[in-house]
This record gives structure tokens, sequence and C-alpha cells, in this order.
């Protein structure tokens, strides 16, 4: 876990904060830093002839920085410089500072923005929200949503349906739902997607009458369902295992003249699988298009998953296979589920092959498949390689979670492996991911025990932290 999802203030930080306020004291109408350039002449030439528009030079250099206080340093360092901050630098500065979680930089920058009075864009605050979410910080994401009139923004039904979201995907329907009630008099008027995520929310919490309910709601607003309020509906009954009311659903769906997509498809696929009915789900993404709606790799990803459960990893595979015949690219879902399975079965170096074909193949692992490869060289011994799949995921600026981590240490310490452990530690230090306190006291014994007096490295790493 990290250490605090808001992240205290540092130096440099602190040396931005006086600039902007010596700023705003001199002068509270001026919007932006650093020296007006000279105005340049008019392009009269023909506009086809004209140049792209170029991003502005702190924002193109921002694009290849990805630690945050780097980036901190680098809009100080331009500012120092004289170059003229405005909206877009600012903003490029936010996103980076919220995807690190420092949620505290965000908020002075913020208070920079709304001081200054420089308008924003409704993105930058929809943008904010999801990390806010993804933090479980929903009740930030509420303020801000609350104040994006004081930041000269104009707001549209974007900004609710983002909030609303947030606040679903947190388990806080009911706060939601008070939004929700009061957004005519806010000045909002709700649309399909906001009604997609209300019936979202009331399917999370199983209450499908009231789910009905909003269905109808949304009809009665002359607001036209959508694909997805469908999918919902259909996604919900498939995992109570009631295939059949989800068919009729959807039979109703096509009636009413809204077509179903590969996601209808794969949720039916999903349910009849879930009933032990492989061949007819394999039947019915088949056939599906000869009803008009095109394979996707989905589709497969739900087979795939299916045999991957009931241990059928070669016949998963020929499924992959079937994929490349009919010119399918698999993605890095469709190869997650087999590094997933194999992992489970233990085969890791049959996993860690297709982790080379996928890169081979031109298709990028992710977090997740990183991380199952790692747990998956833990699970059998094989600390060795667990590290040195550890070392690409972080070249690759992924990060395992701090139970992974911890697997690794405790691992490489039985092994004896002390410098190895220590460089993971430093890893995760660097990375301010901090362990409870009980398992950093097993590290210790871990220390301790068969490693001789090679571990006072190690016990100063632990104990600085």
């Amino acid at each position: 876990m990290i250490h605090s999802i808001s992240k205290p203030i540092n130096q440099i930080q602190r040396n931005l904060i006086n600039h902007f306020v010596k700023i705003h004291e001199h002068s509270k109408d001026y919007h932006s830093f650093g020296a007006k350039r000279p105005k340049t002449q008019t392009n009269h030439e023909n506009p086809q002839k004209r140049r792209p528009k170029r991003s502005p030079p702190f924002v193109a250099a921002m694009r290849g920085i990805h630690d945050p206080d780097e980036a901190l340093s680098l809009f100080h360092e331009y500012y120092q410089m004289g170059y003229k901050h405005d909206y877009p630098s600012f903003s490029s500065l936010i996103y980076k500072l919220a995807k690190s979680r420092n949620f505290e930089a965000v908020e002075t920058l913020l208070g920079v923005l709304q001081n200054l009075n420089i308008p924003c864009k409704e993105t930058l605050f929809c943008a904010l929200f999801q990390h806010y979410g993804k933090a479980h910080l929903s009740g930030k994401a509420v303020e801000l949503f609350r104040k994006m009139p004081c930041f000269n923004c104009v707001c549209t039904v974007q900004s609710l349906n983002s909030v609303l979201n947030v606040l679903v995907d947190n388990d806080r329907f009911g706060d939601a739902k008070e939004i929700f009630d009061k957004s005519k008099e806010m000045g909002f008027r709700p649309n399909t997607v906001t009604f997609n995520v209300m019936i979202k929310g009331l399917l999370n919490g199983a209450e499908f009458d009231e789910a009905c309910n909003m269905f109808d709601e949304m009809l009665e607003r002359n607001v036209e369902p959508s694909v997805v309020t469908y999918n919902s509906f259909i996604s919900f009954l498939c995992k109570k295992g009631e295939v059949e009311k989800a068919k009729k659903l959807f039979e109703d769906m096509v009636k009413k003249g809204k077509y179903p997509n590969a996601v209808t498809y794969a949720l039916l696929m999903e349910g009849l699988c879930s009933l032990g009915e492989y061949k007819e789900a394999k039947k019915l993404m088949f056939d599906m298009e000869y009803k008009g709606c095109k394979t996707k790799v989905i589709n497969f990803g739900v087979l795939m998953s299916y045999l991957g459960k009931k241990g059928e990893i070669e016949e998963a595979k020929s499924l992959l296979s079937e994929m490349k015949k009919r010119r399918f690219k698999a993605d890095v879902v469709i190869y997650n589920i087999l590094v997933n399975y194999l992992c489970k079965e233990s085969k890791v170096q049959e996993a860690y092959k297709v982790l080379i074909d996928m890169q081979v193949k031109g298709c990028e692992p992710n977090a997740a498949t990183y991380r199952m490869m790692v747990d998956g060289f833990c699970n059998v011994g094989d600390f060795e390689g667990a590290l040195k799949v550890l070392n690409v995921m972080l070249k690759s600026r992924h990060c395992p979670r701090s139970e992974t981590f911890c697997r690794l240490v405790a691992g490489l310490l039985q092994c004896g492996k002390v410098d190895d452990a220590c460089f993971v530690l430093e890893e995760m230090e660097k990375r301010k991911i901090s362990i409870d306190l009980e398992v950093w006291g097993d590290l210790i014994r871990d220390a301790y025990s068969g490693v001789g007096d090679t571990n006072e490295h190690l016990t100063q790493i632990i104990l600085g932290n």
C-alpha cells in the first residue's frame, strides 16, 4: 500500500507555491507567467499549406517525463526562464500529478488556476474525477464537481455522468441517486449515458426491480435506451443463471430496432458457458455474423476463459490458432487468459513462452501480464525467474502490488539471495510502497534466519521503511 494517497508537498512544490503566491499578490488579473513575446505576423498563405499546429514547448517536453517530481521541477525551470505558463501547461502537469496520486499538489495547482482566473476545460475535471475514484476518494470527486463553476468552466451533462460513474463504481449509489434527483435543478438534462450509469448501479446492488423502474423512467423522459442499456440487463440475468430470460430480452431488443453488438453476444456466451453449454456458446459465436454482427476478439476470449477454467489449455490454444486463421489479431486480454491459466496449472515456463510470443507478435504486455508471471514464478519457487520478470516489468514502467513485492522478498531471503532482496526493497522504497508492520516483522525474522551477518544492509532498509 502507498504511505498516503495524498502525498506530502516536497521542497519543489513549496517553491512553486511561493512563486504563485507572489505573482497573485502583484496582480490578480495576471493570467500567465513570464514576459510577453512579440506578436508574430499573421500568415496569409493558403490555409492548406499551413504547418500543423504544434504543442507548446513545455507540453511537448512533458511527454517524455513519467516522474511527477521531475515534471514539477521542469515546470519550475520553465517559469524561471520566463516561460509563459498557460492552461495547457497547468493541465499537463495536473494530469501527471493525478496519475501518481499526488492530490495535494493537484489541489494546490487548481487553487492557482482559480486565483488567476484561468478558464479550464471540462475534460480536465472529468479526468480528475476518475483518478479520485481509482484512489477511492469519491468524496473529493463530488467536492470538485460542485466547485467546477468557480474555475470558469462550462459544465455539461458529461461532468454529471462522470461523477455519477465514480460514485457507482465506489459503491456509493445512494449519493449518486441524490445528485441524479437534483440534476434538473442543477441545470442538467440526463441523457442515455446518465441512465445507463444509474441502471448499472442498481444492478450492481442486485436491485433488478428498481433498475426496471429506472428503465421506465428513462422512457417516460423520452430518453432513448441504447445497446449498453440492454447489455446491462442481459449481463445481470446471465450472471444469475437466467439465460432464457436474457435471450427473451435479446429478442425484444432486436424487435425494437436495437441491434446487438459483439459484447451482447459475449454476455450470452458467458451465460451459456456458466451453465456448461460450451458447444451452444461456440455455435452462437459462429452464428452471430449470419445475424449481422461481426465477431470480435472478446467473443473468442469468452470461450478461452471457459476452457482455461476447465484446465483444457490445449483446446484454448487451438482457439488462438483459429483466430489467426480468421485473421483476428490477439490482444493483451487474450494472451493474459493463457498466461493466467498456465500459471495456475504451474506451467510457468510455458506461460513465459506465451509472454515472449506476444511480444514477438507486436502485442505489448500490461501490468496484469507481468504480475501474473511474477506470481507464477513465486508459486513454483523460482524466485530468480520472478526477479528477471520484475526487472522487465519495472523497465516497462509497470509496478507490482505490495503483496507481490513481499512474496518475492521473502522467497529471495529463503534462498539466501540477500542482495537481490535488498534490490527489491529499494525498488519498493523508490515507489513509496509500504508494507504493514506485521509483514515487516516476518521479513526481519527471515533476514536473521540462516543468512548470517550478510543481512546488515537488508536490516537497514527494512528499519528505514
